[in-house]
């Protein structure tokens, strides 16, 4: 018996690693922002100013007075309603909709607490 070896396939060639570019080189980015030097201004703007510009002066804003008592109620009121349902001391003894009413009112204290400043 004669044992020849087998042939080797020589090992597949390795593709050039691309860099996955769509655009071809030197074309820009398309961010109009990026395109442009330092000295040129977008086309409708002001170019750049060597003067300083404040920002605009930050208008503080005021929490209605009444929101905060409100919002503590209703919360609380919430609560209040909850607890005494399970106590069984509201009219009609234990009820869902007590359950359903106090935690309408903790939501309507929650959505009150969002006008808060």
């Amino acid at each position: 018996m004669s044992s020849t070896p087998p042939k080797k396939t020589p090992p597949p060639k390795k593709k050039k690693p691309t860099s996955g570019r769509v655009t071809p080189k030197g074309t820009g980015s398309g961010n109009p922002a990026r395109r442009r030097t330092e000295g040129e201004a977008v086309e409708g703007h002001a170019g750049a100013s060597s003067r300083y510009t404040p920002p605009d002066p930050h208008i503080e804003k005021v929490t209605a007075p009444w929101v905060v008592p409100v919002m503590f109620g209703l919360l609380l009121l919430g609560i209040l309603v909850i607890v005494l349902n399970y106590m069984g001391v509201l009219p009609g003894g234990t009820d869902n909709w007590y359950l359903i009413g106090g935690l309408g009112l903790i939501l309507g204290g929650i959505v009150t607490a969002t006008q808060l400043h």
